[in-house]
C-alpha cells in the first residue's frame, strides 16, 4: 500500500481493537505531532511561500483530525495523558539521519527538506495502512468504522501530497529532481520496512504505529 515494502503483522488489528481507548489516546498524539512537524518545516523554509502555505494547510487538517479524536476521547470519558515516545517514528528519523543515501546534485539544505517530507509521507502511508486494517477489523456496523474509513482516505492523500511537495523541492534544486526523489523514496521505504519487520515480533501495543 502506497509503496510500503513490509505489511503490518496481522495480529496488530486484534490488539488495537481490544483496547480502543489506548488507540484513541495514541492517535490524538500522532495527529498533533504531524501538525507540529508540518508547521516546523514551514517555519524553517519561509522563503518558499507556496511550500509554506501547503504545509500550513496540511497542519490545519491534522489539527482538525486531532480535535475529532479529542471529541471521541471526551465522549468516552478518557483522559488524553502525556504523549508517549513514538519508537517507530524515532527509529525512522534516526535511520535516515545515519544513512544519508543518494542526494545527487541537490544542495544539502534542500536534500534535508526532501528527506523530512518523504519520511512524513512514509509515516502517513503506514498510518493509512493501519487505519484500513482497523476499520476492516471493526466491520461496518462499529461506531468508529466510518471515522477510520474516512481517515484512511485522508492519510493516503497526505502521503501523495507530501511526496509531491518533495518532488517540487527537488525539481527546484536540481535537474532531474523528480527521479532523485523516486530513488530516495525507494531507499527510505526499504529503511522503513526494516524497522517494521524488526518490530513485528511483538505487536502487543495498542498504538497507531505498533
Amino acid at each position: 500500500m502506497l509503496g510500503l515494502l513490509a505489511p503490518t503483522d496481522a495480529r496488530w488489528a486484534s490488539v488495537a481493537l481490544a483496547d480502543l481507548d489506548a488507540v484513541l489516546r495514541d492517535h490524538a498524539h500522532c495527529e498533533m505531532k504531524a501538525a507540529s512537524h508540518a508547521l516546523s518545516l514551514a517555519a524553517r523554509h519561509p522563503d518558499d511561500l507556496a511550500l509554506v502555505r501547503k504545509l500550513v494547510a496540511l497542519a490545519q487538517e491534522e489539527l482538525a483530525h486531532y480535535d475529532q479524536v479529542l471529541g471521541l476521547l471526551a465522549s468516552r470519558g478518557i483522559a488524553l495523558g502525556p504523549p508517549p515516545v513514538d519508537e517507530y517514528a524515532a527509529a525512522l528519523h534516526a535511520a535516515v539521519a545515519k544513512r544519508q543515501g543518494s542526494g545527487g546534485s541537490i544542495a544539502p539544505k534542500a536534500r534535508g527538506l526532501v528527506d523530512r517530507l518523504l519520511v512524513s509521507a512514509l509515516i502517513e502511508a503506514r498510518s493509512c495502512e493501519r487505519f484500513k486494517l482497523l476499520a476492516d477489523a471493526m466491520g461496518e456496523h462499529h461506531e468508529l468504522f466510518r471515522f477510520y474509513s474516512e481517515l484512511f482516505a485522508a492519510e493516503a492523500r497526505h502521503h501523495r501530497d507530501l511526496v509531491d511537495l518533495a518532488r517540487g523541492v527537488a525539481d527546484g534544486a536540481a535537474e532531474g529532481g523528480t527521479l532523485l526523489v523516486t530513488e530516495r523514496l525507494a531507499e527510505l521505504a526499504a529503511l522503513e520496512a526494516e524497522i517494521v519487520r524488526a518490530r513485528a515480533t511483538a505487536p502487543d501495543r495498542a498504538t497507531i504505529h505498533g
